[in-house]
């Protein structure tokens, strides 16, 4: 059991006598939440610096307050800080924040960074899975950073989906006028403000693009004109400002410029546009003195914006460039003005720009360089040789593995062999690559590459015995060589034998002191024996002398696992995700797994988008994605997703099993037919094949032919249970629930597992009633009374019934096992809270402290402090959960009553709005309505 929904009332006073031993982190909390609320208060005011400030001091009191991370995130734009946004946002997604509230604010704070190669790249920003409104905000951004990257098809095409999604909306149609402008579509451009007009929006965005319109064309007059509205409509408009500067000079009107100057620096003192035309103008006035000033504090403005803010800002880059250049500080230009005039096109200064991108590790930026380079410049040798020795170094291997055959050919010669072998294994041929390599390690034991090469292979393919074999071999050739005594341990540990794993490790480190992979061998065997301790402290040490080796970051997530430290594990993942290279996939993997592990199955979806596009092709990555989506409810996605994943398994055997379970869940019956037709064409008498085929069978509706396939599993294999449990399905189809639960009984007597047992639980409670369904579990228990996941499945079957007592005792025993288990913790909280027992938000508060992003969780928590009469604390607590699961209508409606309470109407209505018309949780959307109704 998850949880339970709460009493509508309780006894305050008798929950408050229970609560002193909380009040310091309530204390610390309620301080934080009115930092919160005054920041909120102000930023709706347009107090923007006072917001940050008040931001600022709530995370000092608690950094992890979600809604004040989003907050300061928006308050950081709005003051120009995008760099400061961007980081309050993706803080915020750490911390659990669903991407709908903060997509479109971190997509602005890239755009103003320059970041817009990852702003249309990254899956983090693909929209088809968002609201409408969301939806149509990111394409309009998109459009503006495909537009600004030279890309004007796409940026059309990204208006055009936007269209399409609000055909009445006319800014979309306003966005379109700049896109036209960039490639001199005069035409198009003014068509697109007149369907603008047509869509009713005259206002300062209308005029502005109209202006920018006329300007372009040189129409100068018209220009101003339209300029002068913008400015009449908002004031504050600094790009109409500083445009109709740039047309005053032109006019040479500069007494009306030097007045319209004072006014836009009054306002805006650090405009550098403006600062340039106040330099201009003294020279002019021949002011050197002043001209030169103006130029200094540009530069003073502009030196510290990194180059990437502005790259695609061509009015910056030469303001930047020029300013430099008046005042003779020509290497400083240099960058800006190479960067304004890249369309000049390639130069024999490629070739060292391909060595600096080798050395900052962008191999395909060198590549990229060169290959533009020697379309016009074909014969550089030098070129040539070095693009080569990229490829090579990149993977390409189809070129190294014909020399290597060339050469084989005229001599056998093992260290042939062994290049052959890697670069076929580089190259996907693994099976040609085994060959290869044992030919070369038979034919020379001392070719290491080989042999280690083989040990690593062995293990990958579960060949366990034949690695300690190779492993032990190449250690008594080589007993000084740290790397294959690194190997041989990670072999033993592979097979068991932790104490003998643990001598190599530390004789890898006796022959290299410091290595990384032997410490990291030795951690994993400190957390096998539970010796966290110890494990800390040699991680700790390796993550001080490299914070970004992705092999520490990844053990100390799963040294935070063991402990059961969810907030550490995330924070690990996220490290080692940033550190990643685009082919180390273990970071988002994990991050995928953890996310379905709390059950926050839309988050789930969003890190197995980001791993998806880190590897598209890939057959696993294939499949958890595939499980994702059905666990978010999306079958038609899930069943196109492990479908590519079947075809691009090959045969795969563990892979296309995964996948074939996963197509029956979705209810793709061709899916699965073919996946499992695939695996017998291999294995044909794989039980668990069988098994699958069965089942694709009974959702055939051929229940006779799974009937005789199941049958015959029971002969051919008597002392398994999948027969039996097959024989249960099949009796369920034929709506026979009692010869269902006799098979049921069976398979659990063949195998006695608790996954069998709770079947056989879940089938029987349903059939006879809860309490003569207890009794084989009773009976396991006294077997195996640490068993929790027994224990849970126990107790959240009698909170169901009601018998809260009995679930509260089995919650108990379940915490008796695993005091530090955030879902039992949580279960028990919410029984306690129906019992009106003041340990409940206790054990709530534990729970959250063990899982602080579990929006269910912090509901939980949220709520109960509610009913206690302490709608001040609930508050920050379910704006937090709210924030993190905007699809759950009971958490919004819990903020909504909370907000209620607290006289605040408007914002309770924003959230009950979208948990009325949410079809998933009628309860709750019931309730919402309800709640609606007394706003009116």
């Amino acid at each position: 059991m998850t949880r339970l929904k709460p009493l509508a009332s309780l006894l305050t006073a008798a929950l408050l006598a229970g609560a002193s031993p909380l009040l310091h982190a309530a204390d610390t909390n309620d301080k934080a939440a009115r930092y919160y609320e005054d920041a909120l208060a102000r930023y709706e005011k347009k107090d923007i610096a006072g917001a940050i400030i008040q931001l600022k001091n709530a995370l000092q009191v608690n950094k992890a307050m979600l809604p004040v991370q989003v907050l300061l995130g928006k308050a950081l734009l709005a003051n120009s800080d995008p760099v400061g946004a961007e980081v309050a946002f993706n803080e915020a997604l750490r911390l659990g924040v669903s991407k709908v509230e903060v997509i479109v604010p971190l997509a602005e704070a890239l755009l103003a960074q320059g970041k817009h190669n990852q702003l249309v790249e990254s899956q983090q920003f693909e929209a088809s899975s968002l609201p409408r409104e969301i939806q149509q905000s990111l394409l309009l951004i998109k459009a503006q950073a495909w537009g600004d990257l030279g890309q004007s098809a796409r940026a059309l095409q990204a208006l055009d989906e936007a269209r399409r999604l609000t055909p009445q909306a006319a800014e979309v149609w306003l966005a379109e006028v700049p896109q036209r402008i960039r490639t001199r579509q005069f035409k198009e451009a003014n068509a697109a403000l007149e369907q603008a007009a047509k869509l009713g929006d005259q206002g300062s965005l209308f005029f502005f693009q109209r202006a920018s319109l006329l300007h372009v064309q040189a129409k100068l007059t018209d220009a101003l004109a339209a300029y002068d509205k913008v400015l009449q409509l908002t004031p504050d408009h600094t790009e109409a400002a500083v445009a109709r500067l740039g047309i005053l000079l032109d006019l040479n009107r500069d007494k009306d410029a030097q007045r319209d100057l004072q006014m836009l620096l009054t306002r805006v003192p650090d405009e550098p546009r403006a600062i340039y035309v106040q330099a201009l103008l003294a020279e002019r006035a021949n002011d050197m003195v002043a001209a030169r000033k103006a130029l200094t504090q540009i530069t003073a403005l502009m030196d510290p914006v990194p180059l990437e803010f502005i790259r695609y800002r061509p009015q910056f880059l030469l303001l930047s460039g020029m300013s430099h250049f008046g005042l003779g500080n020509m290497i400083k230009a240099k960058p800006y003005l190479e960067a304004a005039l890249r369309v000049q096109g390639p130069s024999p200064i490629a070739k060292v720009l391909a060595r600096v991108y080798l050395e900052d590790k962008a191999p395909d930026k060198a590549v990229e360089v060169l290959e533009s380079y020697l379309r016009t410049a074909p014969g550089d040798g030098g070129a040539l040789t070095l693009l080569a020795s990229i490829q090579t170094a990149q993977g390409r291997h189809a070129k190294a593995t014909n020399l290597m055959r060339e050469a084989l050919a005229s001599k056998d010669n093992p260290a042939f062999r062994t290049v052959l072998g890697l670069s076929l294994l580089r190259g996907g041929k693994t099976d040609e690559a085994v060959q290869s390599l044992e030919q070369a390690y038979k034919k020379d034991p001392g070719q290491a590459y080989a042999g280690s090469a083989l040990v690593t292979l062995y293990l990958r393919g579960g060949q366990v015995a034949k690695a300690v074999t190779a492993a032990d071999s190449l250690a008594r050739r080589f007993p000084k060589n740290a790397s294959v005594l690194v190997l041989q341990g990670t072999a033993l540990t592979q097979a068991g034998d932790r104490k003998q794993a643990r001598r190599a490790y530390e004789a890898a480190l006796k022959n290299a002191p410091g290595l990384v992979q032997a410490e990291l061998g030795l951690a994993r065997l400190d957390i096998a024996d539970r010796a966290f301790q110890a494990a800390g402290t040699r991680l700790e040490a390796l993550n001080r002398a490299n914070d970004r080796d992705v092999n520490v970051l990844m053990e100390l997530a799963n040294l935070a696992e063991a402990q059961n430290k969810r907030s550490e594990l995330e924070r690990w993942l996220t490290k080692a995700d940033d550190a990643s290279e685009l082919s180390e996939l273990r970071p988002r993997l994990a991050m995928v797994h953890n996310q379905i592990q709390k059950r926050d199955y839309p988050q789930a979806l969003e890190a197995s988008k980001k791993l998806l596009s880190k590897a598209p092709e890939d057959a696993q990555v294939l499949t958890l994605h595939g499980r994702v989506q059905l666990l978010n409810g999306d079958l038609v996605g899930a069943r196109n997703t492990l479908s590519a994943a079947s075809r691009r398994a090959a045969v795969v055997v563990p892979t296309l099993l995964a996948i074939a379970e996963l197509q029956l869940e979705a209810k793709d019956v061709a899916g699965a037919n073919y996946s499992v037709e695939k695996i017998l064409s291999v294995e044909p008498n794989l039980v668990r094949a069988q098994s699958l085929m069965t089942g694709v069978e009974i959702m055939q509706g051929e229940l006779g032919k799974a009937e005789r396939r199941a049958l015959q599993l029971t002969q051919t294999q008597p002392k398994l249970a999948a027969g039996h449990h097959l024989l249960a399905d099949i009796a369920l189809a034929n709506r026979k629930p009692a010869a269902a639960l006799d098979s049921l009984r069976r398979a659990h007597q063949l195998e006695p597992t608790n996954l069998s047992l709770l079947r056989l639980f879940s089938l029987q409670q349903s059939l006879e009633g809860l309490r003569p369904a207890s009794q084989p579990v009773e009976a396991w228990l006294k077997q195996h009374p640490r068993d929790s996941l027994v224990l849970k499945a126990l107790g959240d079957a009698q909170a169901r019934n009601k018998a809260f007592d009995a679930a509260s005792k089995t919650y108990e025993r379940a915490l008796q096992v695993n005091a530090n288990d955030a879902e039992a913790l949580n279960s028990q909280a919410s029984v306690l809270l129906a019992q009106r027992n003041t340990r409940s938000i206790a054990l709530a508060q534990r729970a959250v402290q063990l899982d602080p992003g579990n929006s269910l969780y912090l509901d939980t928590l949220g709520w109960s402090e509610f009913q206690l009469g302490q709608a001040e604390r609930a508050l920050p607590l379910l704006r937090d959960a709210r924030l993190r699961n905007p699809g759950n209508a009971e958490i919004r409606t819990h903020l909504a009553e909370v907000l209620i309470k607290l006289g605040r109407k408007a914002e309770a209505r924003a959230e009950l709005e979208p948990a009325a018309d949410n079809k998933f949780d009628k309860e709750s959307a019931a309730r919402a309505s309800a709640l609606l109704q007394t706003l009116k």
